[in-house]
């Protein structure tokens, strides 16, 4: 017997690559029964639960139609880009949680509720924050031979607005911005939002290529660059020190502003600094508190370069972007008492410890991952592809991402999926990832 919600995953993988597109027409559900050699009724029970799912709408007399995304509220673009899942194991969201977070930082909260705080942490904070605020976040992102200076710093809600506000004062609507081809789904959806173009820029073992930016400039010139150089989302790569000078130094040729996401990198205890430590007066650093302490009391960060600052700070006002005084409030207090340095060191330990179970879970695949990361890329073995690996996963109880989420261009899917590990217990994990592991080595089609 056909499972009708295993190939109604299938559809909705189509729909989020956009292999099925807002508007396209499906086929008759006697038609689809045909092709996938079911019966008529379970295809009523699949077309019936792609219309509970949101995903299609049918009209009398005219058939069943991809419906478009529907409109998000206010502020939506910049959230989770893969939403709640019922799964009973979820490798897409990717929160890193340590043993005993909420008691770590509850004092500060703690701190925060008394009248005589409260009054003060519940005034609308300017762009650059607090003095506090600006001193110790220099002091949480200096790194060996770079030190951010305190009034460059300017302070959204999280990373991801962060990101949206200054890719907002960097290019134009109707630019172009470059970035790796395959790319975190996020930036995809601020780029529509903001009607700017991605332009896919070739990458090997070390990253994001030098020349593949320079030959997308020369092409038609592109208004900024849009680049993880360390533990790239989703391919983990790091990029070596050669390889981030010569990026910076291609950048400072072509005149082009950098948007550098380090939200990963707190991770990595690497040697290698910034690019914004190669190419100070063009890179506008991103990073956050989202992953150290938690995604609901986040503050995100923007270094801007000396006399750029305004511009990013106008357009986080406008987009209503900047921080709360509470949440910078409560960011400086975990900084400065040590909470995020006793997080972060913990959430090494975790990683690493997840990377552990990955590598003997998926022993002989052709993963790449790095053992610091909460994140690894899977390139699937013939003939499973990413959407129906990712469907047919869903149908065992985990949710993970296909590699279509991640790839600039529709017809640059690889057959890949990403899985994050940050979320499940290491048990759980472990049962996710074996079970995976026996999928691979089954047959699609069977």
């Amino acid at each position: 017997m056909h499972d009708y919600r295993r190939i109604a995953d299938t559809v909705a993988g189509d729909i989020r690559s956009g292999r099925l597109r807002p508007g396209d027409r499906l086929p008759t559900q006697r038609a689809f029964a045909r092709r996938r050699r079911i019966a008529d009724s379970t295809a009523g029970r699949v077309y019936a639960e792609l219309v509970r799912r949101g995903l299609v709408v049918g009209e009398v007399g005219r058939g069943t139609f991809v419906r478009a995304a529907p409109e998000p509220e206010s502020g939506r673009a910049l959230a989770e880009p893969y939403g709640p899942s019922d799964a009973e194991v979820n490798l897409q969201l990717n929160y890193p949680c340590a043993p005993g977070q909420s008691e770590l930082i509850a004092p500060a909260l703690r701190a925060l509720t008394r009248p005589d705080v409260l009054a003060a942490a519940t005034r609308p904070a300017p762009a650059d924050g607090t003095p506090a605020a600006r001193a110790a976040t220099a002091a949480l992102l200096t790194r060996a031979g770079w030190r951010p200076a305190p009034e460059q710093l300017l302070f959204a809600g999280n990373a991801r607005q962060a990101i949206a506000g200054t890719l907002s004062a960097l290019v134009r609507p109707g630019g172009r911005v470059g970035v790796e081809a395959l790319t975190y789904p996020l930036v995809k959806e601020i780029a529509a939002r903001l009607s700017v173009q991605l332009v896919p820029l070739a990458t090997d073992e070390a990253g994001l290529r030098p020349d593949a930016l320079a030959a997308a400039h020369r092409s038609a010139p592109l208004g900024a660059l849009y680049v993880q150089p360390t533990l790239q989302n989703p391919t983990s790569v790091t990029m070596p020190d050669g390889r981030r000078r010569q990026l910076a130094e291609t950048a400072r040729e072509l005149r082009l502003p950098i948007v550098e996401d380090r939200i990963w990198s707190f991770l990595h205890e690497g040697p290698e600094p910034p690019l914004a430590a190669y190419a100070p007066e063009r890179t506008h650093l991103i990073d956050g508190l989202s992953k150290r302490v938690a995604p609901g009391l986040t503050v995100g960060f923007v270094v801007a370069p000396d006399g750029r600052g305004e511009r990013v700070a106008e357009a986080l006002r406008g987009g209503g972007w900047t921080a709360s005084r509470f949440g910078l409030e409560a960011a400086t207090r975990w900084l400065g008492d040590g909470t995020v340095a006793r997080l972060v060191e913990a959430k090494r330990e975790d990683a690493a410890a997840r990377q552990r179970i990955l590598a003997e879970c998926l022993a002989g695949q052709d993963v790449r991952a790095d053992p610091h990361g909460y994140f690894a890329w899977w390139r699937l073995p013939a003939p499973w592809r990413g959407e129906t690996f990712a469907a047919a996963a869903a149908g065992r109880g985990i949710a993970l991402t296909e590699g279509a989420a991640f790839a600039i261009g529709a017809h640059s899917a690889p057959d890949a999926v990403r899985l994050g590990l940050a979320t499940p217990a290491h048990d759980t994990l472990a049962y996710a990832l074996g079970t995976l592991a026996e999928l691979a080595a089954s047959d699609p089609l069977a």
